[in-house]
């Protein structure tokens, strides 16, 4: 038989509070030789329009799930 819920110890719940309040920080920089990298990667047009499109349709979504 396995339970449908569990109950967190006092230790897990003051362990999640600490980790919410805990400072976060974004990781490190990227290096030189990973900028140089990235830019020999540009993404193709069909790629930007595709992208446009779906920022356009998303916008303009209608119907449940949408804030009012």
């Amino acid at each position: 038989m396995t339970a449908d819920h569990t109950r967190p110890t006092n230790t897990t719940r003051d362990s999640e509070v600490r980790a919410a309040h805990a400072e976060h920080a974004p990781g490190r920089d990227p290096t030189p030789d990973e900028e140089r990298a990235a830019e020999k990667h540009k993404a193709s047009p069909d790629v930007a329009e595709h992208y446009q499109e779906m920022t356009e349709r998303g916008a303009n979504q209608k119907g449940e799930g949408r804030p009012g």
